[in-house]
């Protein structure tokens, strides 16, 4: 069957970068443009709309519509890191309106909205992870944004971003989804309705620990697209061309590092469900995990590279199991071709929700047999289990 006259798949608009050859040398990998200003024709007129770099420019472009096409949006905005991106879509509210959040999201993001509450007056609601909390949360016609995590770090519960978003419209509010760990190449959170996908572009769509980054992917180019495109030139949040070539050089190789890190994650876990040293694994692909039938259908390109692990042991203990880790890296982040483990709460501190004996794996590309049987010495003499 041919495919002559079909639009490319996903896959191949991220290998290709929407197949941009340069025209003067025929280069097959994406330039980069450095320039901070650009010089105005004959005219006076800006070339291609070019002006200044805190607006963009060829690159921070170039990669926008990349995401844009493999996100299904309308358009895309990227910024210095995915807290940028986070204070961005925070800025677009007003005084006495109502947000809904999860209580489990990312914790920098939940202390921006704690700290908006106290000084800007924004009325927030938290809700745990059971399914329809969010929809019960919402306050007709007060309700500005609801925020879905999905799966959510680190315990990865799964949120029905349809059903969401069903409820949401009916009540005249718009619906964000972070899908840090459901990148496009499995999750397509505007296709299931929501209004808005953010990912900190750090983690999978990056890919390799080397870059910053936020992106804000919009359903429709309307005034709140028009407030955010202002908000982020203001701010001067903008992405640098550098990190944008970045971003661009991750996209490439999406699809095949998340592909790898699904199927090195689901062997992980299912090898260790059950096993003495570990009281309980955390993963969506697993069919025990209770949002596994709502994962099933959102995330059809795998399940991702992220699980953790609830070690049958203390809390020093679970901290022995990073430390003695010798394959994966005790470092935090995720999504990177590198596996690394952290014990969440040390890391997050005091005010943590997050179990006490609670590992996060981030699964990288290396050999899953590798990584197996280190986090089995790792648990060995860490006396968990025994």
């Amino acid at each position: 069957m041919t495919r002559r006259n079909a639009p490319p798949a996903p896959d191949t608009i991220a290998a290709q970068a929407l197949r941009r050859i340069d025209p003067r040398t025929g280069a097959v990998v994406p330039g980069i443009e450095l320039a901070s200003t650009f010089a105005r024709d004959e005219d006076y007129v800006a070339r291609q709309g070019y002006i200044y770099a805190r607006d963009g420019g060829p690159t921070v472009e170039h990669v926008e519509a990349v995401l844009a096409a493999l996100e299904g949006a309308a358009g895309t905005l990227v910024f210095a890191s995915g807290m940028a991106a986070m204070v961005a879509l925070a800025e677009t509210l007003a005084t006495g309106e109502h947000v809904v959040a999860p209580a489990g999201m990312y914790l920098g993001g939940a202390n921006w909205l704690r700290r908006m509450q106290a000084r800007r007056g924004i009325d927030v609601t938290f809700v745990g992870p059971e399914p329809g909390a969010a929809e019960a949360a919402i306050r007709p016609g007060r309700t500005r944004l609801v925020w879905l995590e999905t799966p959510s770090n680190p315990t990865w519960d799964i949120a029905d971003i349809a059903a969401t978003a069903t409820a949401t419209h009916a009540a005249g509010a718009r619906l964000g989804v972070d899908c840090t760990a459901a990148p496009p190449c499995t999750t397509r959170a505007l296709a299931l309705g929501a209004d808005v996908a953010y990912h900190s572009g750090t983690k999978y769509l990056g890919g390799h620990s080397d870059l910053t980054a936020g992106v804000l992917s919009l359903a429709a180019r309307d005034p709140f697209w028009e407030d955010l495109c202002a908000i982020r030139r203001l701010m001067g949040s903008v992405m640098a061309a550098f990190e944008a070539w970045l971003l661009l050089r991750g996209l490439r190789t999406l699809h095949l590092r998340y592909a790898r890190s699904s199927a090195s994650a689901l062997a992980i876990a299912r090898h260790f469900d059950g096993h003495p040293g570990v009281a309980r694994v955390l993963y969506p692909g697993l069919p025990a995990h209770p949002g596994h039938a709502v994962a099933a259908r959102q995330m059809t390109g795998g399940f991702g590279g992220m699980l953790s692990l609830l070690v049958a042991g203390t809390e020093p203990q679970a901290v022995d199991v990073a430390r003695f880790a010798e394959v994966f890296i005790p470092a935090t982040s995720l999504g990177g071709v590198e596996s690394l483990i952290e014990h969440r709460r040390t890391v997050e501190g005091e005010d943590s929700p997050a179990p006490p004996t609670l590992l996060r794996l981030s699964v990288g590309i290396e050999d899953p047999a590798d990584l197996i049987a280190d986090l089995e010495q790792a648990l060995e003499r860490a006396g968990c289990g025994g």
